[in-house]
C-alpha cells in the first residue's frame, strides 16, 4: 500500500523516499526490501538500482489503481449525503435469492456483492438496504448467471421482528458502533496532522496514514442516509476533518509528488 501510495505521476517511486516514509510508519528496512522484491517478482514494478538509491517503475502505461483510494463516485456520494444533497425517499430495497449448493461459488459472490454495496442480511438469502442499488445487483447477478434466482422488491413498509421505525431498523441491521469507531480513528488522525517544520517526508507519511484510515473507514461503510443515523454522525464529522487535512497536505506536498494527492483531490472535489 505504501509503495502504491508513493507512485508519482511519471509512474516512479524513489527508493530514498520509500524507505523514509516506511520508517516513519513503523516499518523496517527489511520489510521494505522484501516488499520491493515481491512486487518485482509479481511483475508489478521494475527496479533500477538498489536500496535507497533504487527507482521503482510501475509496469504498464497506467498501472493498477491505488488501493488507498475508494471509488470516486462512492466518496462523492458520501460528501453529498453529508451536505444534505441526497435525502432519503423512505424506500427500502430488498433482494432475495435461492441458489443451490452446486452453485455455491456464484452464490457467495452475489452475497459479497450485496454486502459490498451496503446491503444487510435480514435472514438467509434476504438482504435489504435504503439505497437504490438494484441496477448494480442485477448486473452482478447476470454476470454470475443467477438472474433467474434473484428477486427484487421495493417497499416503504419494512418490519424486522418488532422493529419498524427506520432508525431502529438501521441500528439493528448494521453495526453502527463499529462503523463509528473507525471514523473516530480517522477523525483523530486527521486532527493530529503535521507541521511544515516536520518536513516533506513527514507530510507524505501522514498522507499515507490518512489515506489508509480513510479507506478503512469508508470501504465497509454502507453509506446509510443521514435520516437513519445517530446525530451527530461520526462519519460526517470525520469526513469533514479528513477533507480539511487533505487540503493542508496537498498544499504542502512537493512538486511532482505522489499521484495520491491528485486522486484524492478528484475524489473530494
Amino acid at each position: 500500500m505504501v509503495v502504491h501510495a508513493l507512485v508519482r505521476e511519471d509512474g516512479t517511486v524513489g527508493g530514498g523516499e520509500l524507505y523514509e516514509v516506511a520508517g516513519l510508519l513503523g516499518m523496517t528496512d527489511q520489510q521494505v526490501r522484501l516488499c520491493v522484491k515481491r512486487l518485482e517478482a509479481e511483475g508489478r514494478f521494475t527496479v533500477e538500482g538498489r536500496g535507497r538509491r533504487a527507482v521503482l517503475r510501475l509496469v504498464g502505461a497506467a498501472g493498477p489503481g491505488v488501493p488507498l483510494v475508494p471509488e470516486v463516485e462512492f466518496v462523492r456520494h458520501a460528501y453529498r449525503q453529508d451536505r444534505g444533497l441526497e435525502p432519503w425517499d423512505g424506500v427500502w430495497h430488498a433482494f432475495a435469492f435461492a441458489v443451490p449448493e452446486s452453485a455455491r461459488a456464484a452464490r457467495d459472490a452475489l452475497r459479497d456483492a450485496l454486502t459490498a454495496l451496503g446491503a444487510a442480511p435480514v435472514q438467509g438469502g434476504l438482504y435489504v438496504t435504503p439505497n437504490a442499488i438494484g441496477p448494480y445487483v442485477r448486473a452482478r447477478a447476470a454476470e454470475l448467471g443467477l438472474s433467474g434466482a434473484l428477486s427484487c422488491l421495493s417497499t416503504r413498509d419494512l418490519a424486522v421482528g418488532a422493529a419498524t421505525h427506520p432508525r431502529t431498523l438501521a441500528a439493528r441491521l448494521w453495526p453502527l458502533p463499529e462503523i463509528a469507531a473507525r471514523y473516530e480513528s480517522l477523525h483523530a488522525l486527521a486532527a493530529g496532522g503535521t507541521e511544515p517544520a516536520d518536513g516533506p517526508v513527514a507530510g507524505l507519511a501522514h498522507a499515507v496514514a490518512l489515506a489508509a484510515a480513510f479507506s478503512a473507514a469508508m470501504v465497509p461503510d454502507p453509506l446509510l442516509p443521514p435520516e437513519l443515523l445517530p446525530r451527530p454522525w461520526a462519519g460526517a464529522t470525520a469526513r469533514a476533518a479528513a477533507a480539511e487535512a487533505w487540503d493542508r497536505l496537498a498544499a504542502a506536498a512537493p512538486a511532482g509528488g505522489p499521484r495520491l494527492f491528485r486522486l484524492y483531490g478528484e475524489a473530494l472535489a
